[in-house]
């Protein structure tokens, strides 16, 4: 990408942020308003302090009428609140997904107004001043003073030409910038007037205007530019409910023609949401930093180090909104996405499906933050549970790196690879997946006190152990199967006896998650959130994968028992074919008969038989069982069309 283009990105990220500022601004009020309502005094009812919510308990409970004006004042202001809240955060998220266009539009506009509202303050604080200038009144103080360079009277009155001076030269500056980027109509007369209406008040203030004329032109100043940018409003009234009906009907097209899916993915592209949101917490935690040295907090003696108070401050206070939470998330996703380039580099690889480290550690510690409710936390809590949710996502990531490693493992023993250099950088990364979890392990059990939490980390850190110590053992024996001469019949059920002890080590620790959450959820921190990533994994984690080793199981035992009942090649007819099996196209020392005379290895037909009955060569049935269980089938079927014909 060029440099312009650049500079133009990183533009349009910077004019995502403020909505997204807004919105975090209103969820800390709260939106709701209902948390610092039911902690409101309200000393006045009954003489004595009575809180909030034990004054609703006796509207609700008691008999008589309960009237209290307050009561329901404070309850009007929530409701209102409420309604404020959520327009303001519904005009925020129209302004985010605004195309650029409009946004500078809309930036344009806002700008014009704070000019106003900027002018009229400044304009103010100087009347006042002005006004509080000894002599103002008394007309003592003169503009000639300026005007002749009269040094005495500079000097003795200095405040009063400061004032004008400074304000003065502010005016211009603002009308200036007003005049050129307002959105009204441009006519010549009103292009002159307005640098007027900024200076009226600096220029009456100069002059020996009465005192109750002069308080008062601030807000004549102000109301030719507010009227023009009113203007502009009622006037574009029309054209923006146009355009969010366009935009509208432009939506609606587009998942009726391409489904609600491709429209957030173009949405999500066009918005550029991950670096609007990583920018976002940035400048999040900039803010928190200098708030923290501002407040002296770097030089407070708590016994611990300054850096270590600096990081716990911007962990908690950089989590403690859902719009700081999705910051957060996309910084761990952009760091994660770096991990996994590192891995693949290691590993030698370039796979497309290997590139989403970034997204499943996003999806997985944003799903670890709503169920354990960062935002609802105290502080020192929050801090607590954002490392030990630091901790489930380190463990989240072995597995997904075990994930990328393991098939890599299997093609490079399978297909007899010979790079030394990548079977070592695989067998590295196998290491590692070993020694990590082992250190997190140590250091925990160390550290802290057993917990549903410490439990959780170490069944997970186990359970990677075992996966890399399973993919290891069927990578050795496919090692030693590439150094045999003759074919192995054996490894099939070794590699099945070794997955199925890596599974049911899978299925035991998944159980056990699922009691150990239930245990979370029931006695130490229960949520909706909880209860339903709890029922997410009972089904995936625990039915999905029983229902899959059954079949799996019954598979095996039907194809098995399909074997044991062929008769087994002889030496002597062995020699007579003087041929190789048709499935693996290796030699024989070993064979079946199918009933339809042809040689096959017995672990070779096993696995054909997992998809079918039929033989590989002339698929002609193998089994007169089968044959005579299709014919009872169509029998039946055939018994039942009469039936049905009949009636």
């Amino acid at each position: 990408m060029s440099f312009r283009g650049k500079v133009l990105g990183f533009v349009e990220v910077i004019f995502r942020i403020p909505p997204l500022f807004v919105i975090d601004e209103i969820l800390k009020i709260g939106i709701l308003g209902i948390t610092e309502l039911s902690e409101h005094d309200l000393s006045d009812i009954g003489g004595k302090y009575v809180k909030f919510e034990n004054v609703l308990s006796n509207v609700t409970t008691n008999s008589e009428p309960y009237y209290d004006p307050m009561v329901y004042r404070l309850i009007l202001m929530s409701v209102v609140r409420l309604l404020v809240s959520t327009l303001g955060c519904a005009v925020a998220i129209g302004m985010f997904i605004l195309s650029t266009k409009h946004l500078v539009v809309v930036y344009i506009y806002l700008m014009s107004v704070g000019l106003i509202f900027f002018s009229y303050w400044t304009n103010v604080n100087t009347v006042n001043t002005i006004l509080k200038i000894e002599g103002y009144e008394n007309g003592t103080i003169n503009i000639l003073h300026l005007l002749t360079l009269y040094w005495d009277g500079l000097i003795q009155h200095k405040e009063f030409f400061i004032n004008i001076i400074q304000n003065f030269l502010l005016q211009f500056l603002l009308s200036v910038v007003f005049t050129n980027i307002h959105m009204g109509p441009r006519h010549f007369l009103m292009q002159k007037m307005l640098p007027v209406s900024f200076l009226a008040p600096t220029i009456l203030a100069a002059l020996p205007t009465p005192s109750y004329l002069l308080h008062h032109t601030p807000i004549v100043a102000a109301l030719i530019p507010l009227a023009l940018v009113k203007f502009v409003l009622c006037t574009s009234a029309v054209q923006i409910l146009q355009s969010v009906y366009s935009g509208y009907l432009q939506a609606k097209n587009f998942v009726s023609n391409f489904g609600m899916s491709a429209l957030v993915e173009s949405e999500w592209l066009r918005l550029n949401v991950p670096e609007v949101l990583r920018t976002f917490w940035m400048l999040r935690v900039l803010e928190h930093a200098g708030i923290f040295f501002f407040s002296g907090y770097w030089d407070l003696e708590d016994g611990n180090s300054p850096y270590f108070r600096l990081l716990k401050y911007l962990m908690v206070t950089g989590c403690d909104t859902l719009t700081a939470v999705l910051g957060i998330t996309s910084i761990v996703s952009f760091i994660c996405n770096y991990i996994g380039k590192f891995f693949q580099w290691i590993l030698l690889t370039d796979d497309e499906n290997d590139k989403n480290f970034g997204t499943v550690s996003a999806i997985v510690f944003y799903i670890l933050a709503l169920q354990t409710g960062l935002t609802s936390l105290e502080p020192d809590i929050r801090f607590v549970r954002l490392c030990r949710n630091f901790c489930l996502l380190f463990t989240a990531l072995l597995h997904f790196t075990h994930n990328v490693v393991n098939p890599l493992l299997m093609s490079l023993s399978a297909s007899h690879n010979p790079s030394l250099r990548r079977h070592l950088h695989a067998l590295l990364v196998c290491g590692v997946l070993v020694v990590l979890p082992l250190l997190l392990m140590y250091f925990l059990w160390k550290t802290q006190e057993m917990s549903t939490w410490l439990l959780a980390v170490t069944a997970f850190s186990i359970e990677v152990i075992v996966k890399v110590f399973v993919s290891l053992a069927i990578y050795s024996l496919f090692l030693l199967d590439a150094r045999r001469e003759t074919f192995w019949e054996k490894l099939d059920d070794y590699i099945y006896y070794i997955r199925a002890f890596g599974n049911t080590v899978e299925f035991c620790f998944g159980i056990f998650l699922f009691f150990n959450g239930a245990w979370i959820l029931m006695f130490e921190s229960g949520s909706a959130i909880r209860a339903v990533m709890m029922c997410i994994h009972a089904y995936f984690n625990i039915w999905c994968d029983a229902k899959a080793g059954w079949s799996v199981f019954m598979k095996r035992r039907t194809a098995v028992n399909k074997i044991e009942s062929l008769p087994e090649a002889d030496k002597d007819q062995l020699r007579m074919l003087d041929d190789v099996c048709a499935i693996c196209y290796q030699e024989m020392l070993s064979a079946k008969i199918t009933k339809c005379r042809h040689f096959f290895h017995g672990v070779c037909l096993r696995k054909w038989l997992y998809v079918q009955d039929r033989c590989p060569l002339c698929h002609e049935i193998m089994h007169a069982m089968d044959t005579e269980e299709r014919r009872e089938t169509s029998e039946l079927a055939n018994n039942e069309e009469e039936n049905n014909y009949d009636r």
